[in-house]
């Protein structure tokens, strides 16, 4: 074996080991297209450009490698956005405060999704027993 090779061996495996690629990102953010034509992957690509605290490794051939820390704050974006119903927008607000996200912070500050639909459902429940009323 030769030099240059054994070098390179070493660092991939050690980035293998320190850093994840984005398809191994989607499998820890559990992410699932909504349909068979887009990749989950899109997602962390569409964060990336809306997000500019994300910033993975890229490496040859435009291969995308995230450490532990933007694994970490795309968790974060994930549960704000899905979880907790925010907008881009209100989110950005968020980080760009460069302070420590707590999670009571996030579930008093922003609109929980499971809320809106209860009410949208109640809502439409009560409109549905008015209509019988005509």
């Amino acid at each position: 074996m030769n030099l240059k090779f054994l070098l390179t061996h070493m660092i991939m495996t050690k980035l293998t080991n320190a850093y994840k690629t984005i398809g191994e990102v989607v499998k820890i953010l559990k992410l699932k297209s909504r349909n068979s034509q887009s990749s989950p992957t899109h997602t962390i690509r569409y964060w990336e450009k809306e997000f500019k605290q994300i910033k993975p490794m890229i490496l040859n051939g435009n291969r995308r490698y995230y450490d532990k820390e933007n694994i970490e704050l795309l968790k974060r974006i994930q549960f704000l956005l899905k979880e907790q119903g925010m907008t881009v927008n209100g989110v950005k607000k968020i980080l760009n405060k460069n302070e420590p996200l707590k999670l009571d912070e996030a579930l008093n500050n922003s609109i929980n999704v499971n809320i809106i639909k209860n009410k949208v459902n109640n809502i439409s429940n009560i409109l549905k027993s008015l209509k019988k009323f005509k």
